[in-house]
């Protein structure tokens, strides 16, 4: 019982931890549930299928953190949502996608792929700039669809929004960074829930997974992990609108490069 308490107040913090971040950045907070949860399954003897459930329930608490988020920053006016309504067809094909490759994905594939990718993202957030540009303007098709599938893919994947990759985008094809982190907080709905879904329909009856479960999307985490982040998104969102978060950024930067070596190392030597 003081293991599950334990579990339940560490998913708690890293649930108000995301809600921030989700706001700030425009990400779904799944850079952090993920390694917070699949640390904790493990700890508790899931191993088996921890990363598995960790994506699957950080996608289905990315839907409401993403709803959230992109509520308050519409009410700045800085959503654009026409690229939202251009690009979420094909962002919601490759969450599915990405949903149905990872059942046939060891659980240390995943977890090396979150690592790889999460030290790559550490370091965008580290260096990049948001006054770097390729145009004006997104692409036209098919080069939009294909990047819009792409971000699907290791969106569901990874159990993130999106919002790492959609901000990067954004502002490299001419939109301020205000815009980009507003819109690319709409890229976890059309990642998060058909992901989610996808990640109940692959694990449906698999032996092993925690309590609570319903395939690899577990119940018990996702009601904790939601309420506690949904509090604070519009927070981290009204402080986009307020900080210079380049500092923050940074900050933010270091902690998921050494967590992502932990995850690599866990990857390649278990």
């Amino acid at each position: 019982m003081e293991l599950y308490i334990t579990l339940f107040a560490a998913l708690f913090a890293a649930g108000l931890f995301a809600g921030l971040i989700a706001g700030l950045f425009g990400i779904g907070g799944g850079v952090v549930m993920v390694p917070a949860l699949y640390y904790s399954l493990s700890l508790l003897g899931f191993s088996d299928h921890a990363m598995h459930v960790a994506v699957g329930t950080s996608l289905a608490v990315i839907v409401v953190t993403s709803l959230r988020s992109l509520s308050a920053h519409a009410k700045h006016n800085a959503v654009d949502f026409a690229i939202l309504k251009t690009w979420t067809p094909f962002i919601v094909l490759g969450a599915l996608l990405g949903s149905a490759v990872a059942g046939f994905i060891p659980t240390r594939g995943l977890v090396a792929l979150f690592a790889v990718v999460g030290l790559i993202l550490s370091l965008q957030f580290f260096f990049g700039r948001p006054d770097w540009k390729l145009a004006d303007e997104p692409p036209g098709q098919p080069a939009r669809g294909l990047l819009s599938i792409v971000i699907g893919v290791l969106s569901s994947l990874m159990g993130i929004g999106g919002g790492v990759f959609g901000v990067t985008l954004l502002s490299i094809y001419g939109r301020t960074i205000h815009v980009a982190v507003a819109t690319a907080s709409g890229f976890g709905v059309a990642i998060g829930l058909p992901g989610a879904l996808g990640f109940i329909a692959v694990g449906w009856g698999q032996e092993g997974l925690p309590p609570f479960s319903l395939g690899y999307v577990n119940m018990a985490g996702f009601a904790i992990l939601a309420a506690s982040a949904v509090f604070v998104a519009p927070l981290g969102a009204k402080l986009a609108h307020r900080l210079n978060a380049a500092r923050l950024r940074q900050a933010f930067a270091i902690g998921l490069a050494l967590v992502a070596l932990n995850m690599l190392r866990s990857a390649i030597w278990g």
